[in-house]
């Protein structure tokens, strides 16, 4: 139970007097108020409890007054409309709102003047950090800012190596790919890939090139097959592959859109996916993976939590502490009908 500090006068209870019956310091107890970060649960719960016993009301003018941040962020995107930017944005916001944090978001369509212009505007409303959501994984140049303000890239890293950037980890998605193919009995791989000039494509056929020399194993084509990430190019390779390489027993295709043109192509030339064929591909977009016959595993590229940390990252830069670096994040096998294990004849 929270003591009152002695002498505290309930009608006119100040942040110290808050503070001193929740054995805190003044700091922590204006952190745990406010819903700051670095507040452990059981320590903000003690502080809400002194505050309410003291009948403690914040002058919120005083703070705006005494404070130099406005409690607001700027989040600045390429290309707003782009699949793999709204669900970085809503684990960002999701992470801002849990910290009571107002977010302003501009869309710069992929054209820099209009993101130097997004800039100073957010600059003008005083943001007290900047988040720049990329449309692809491309490294992109840094941010001009006039002003010292904590920056944070996600999706598409700085190519400032002191920068703080966050990005899926394409290389362990394409190991990821390949292990799994391989532990359910397939060793005759084919991987029919996205555009060369995006680092996603060469990353993940980098994974996948390194996961299956670790079992012994190469792709049957001798290489990544690259093209357009559009599922005709999907169907083209895939009769290519079957025509060439009947023993195939397995397609990864380098994103959804891909695999599903893999298992169209597949499917009329009577090859049974997966009993003869097993297919997988990238990003797990839900409208394809699970519209897709059989239902399609993925990989995939978690993008809210990559928003989340981004996002966590950049209150504690604003709060002093920034990390800095590229930051590669944690993707996942999402398993569905379409790599189910083969079944072989024991008997």
């Amino acid at each position: 139970m929270t003591s009152l500090p002695p002498g505290a006068d309930v009608s006119k209870a100040t942040l110290a007097d808050v503070a001193q019956a929740a054995g805190v310091s003044r700091a922590t107890a204006s952190k745990a108020l406010n819903n700051r970060v670095h507040v452990k649960l059981e320590t903000r719960l003690r502080v809400e409890a002194a505050a309410a016993a003291l009948d403690f009301t914040p002058n919120f003018f005083a703070k705006a007054l005494n404070s130099s941040r406005t409690n607001t962020i700027g989040m600045l995107t390429s290309d707003l409309d782009n699949r793999f930017v709204l669900p970085v944005l809503l684990g960002a916001e999701d992470a801002f709102g849990s910290g009571s944090l107002s977010v302003l978001l501009a869309d710069a369509r992929d054209d820099v003047m209009r993101e130097q212009l997004h800039i100073e505007t957010l600059l003008s409303r005083k943001v007290d950090g900047l988040l720049v959501v990329g449309r692809t994984t491309n490294p992109r140049s840094p941010v001009g800012l006039p002003v010292d303000v904590p920056v944070v890239y996600v999706y598409a890293p700085s190519t400032r190596e002191t920068d703080t950037s966050f990005t899926p980890d394409n290389v362990l998605a394409g190991r990821l790919a390949a292990r799994h193919l391989v532990e359910t009995g397939r060793r005759r791989i084919a991987l029919v890939n996205g555009e060369p000039s995006y680092a996603a494509a060469r990353d993940r056929a980098l994974g996948v090139t390194l996961e299956l020399r670790d079992h012994d194993l190469e792709l049957l084509s001798g290489d990544s097959l690259f093209g357009q990430w559009g599922e005709r190019w999907g169907r083209d390779c895939a009769r290519l592959i079957a025509q060439s390489h009947p023993e195939v027993d397995a397609i990864i295709g380098g994103s959804d859109h891909i695999a599903r043109g893999v298992i169209d192509s597949l499917t009329r030339l009577g090859r049974r996916v997966p009993d003869d064929v097993a297919v997988i591909g990238f990003d797990n977009w839900d409208v394809l993976v699970s519209e897709s016959e059989p239902p399609l595993s993925s990989v995939d590229m978690n993008l809210e939590h990559l928003g989340r940390v981004a996002a966590q990252a950049l209150v504690e830069a604003i709060g002093g502490a920034p990390r800095t670096g590229l930051h590669s994040e944690t993707v996942h096998l999402a398993l569905r009908e379409s790599t189910r294990p083969s079944v072989t004849d024991d008997h």
